[in-house]
């Protein structure tokens, strides 16, 4: 039986980190289907990406579709679910404000590494390309570990 159906990328506010990945991770190859999506932990309005995530995105390819900035909330957690983070304060902040989050780790850590994503918000536009080539590798090896999972369960 497949373990999870949904990726969701979680980060502060939803508009640079997170849907950095989820839009780089949908252009990923899974061997199984998984809707894949970003949340923030706080959301104050729907804002849209930060001008230089998607700047940085597009110049690299990817097409940035019309991100709004989304909550996450108790609705989108459930046992199927993956969450990763980026900072290990924002999985401390899940594991305490909702039930039942029990599949959540920092992206580093499901793909068994160590450190965490340094935040952008303030930083210059080079800040945002290193996050991004940084993205890129980390989410080559998530691909890696959910074929395998993907594998091993059937």
């Amino acid at each position: 039986m497949k373990r999870y159906n949904k990726l969701i990328f979680v980060d502060d506010d939803d508009n640079s980190r997170a849907p950095m990945a989820k839009i780089i991770m949908r252009s990923k190859y899974l061997l199984g289907p998984m809707e894949v999506e970003s949340r923030g932990l706080v959301v104050l309005f729907p804002e849209p990406m930060n001008q230089k995530a998607e700047a940085v995105l597009i110049s690299n390819g990817y097409h940035v579709a019309d991100h709004v900035a989304k909550q996450l909330v108790q609705e989108d957690i459930g046992d199927d679910v993956l969450i990763l983070t980026m900072e290990d304060a924002q999985k401390d902040k899940i594991w305490e404000n909702y039930e039942s989050a029990k599949n959540v780790y920092t992206l580093t850590e499901y793909i068994r590494l160590r450190g965490e994503l340094a935040p952008l918000y303030g930083e210059p536009l080079k800040e945002y390309g290193k996050c991004y080539e940084i993205l890129e590798k980390l989410l080559d090896g998530l691909v890696v570990q959910l074929n395998e999972e993907e594998l091993l369960s059937q």
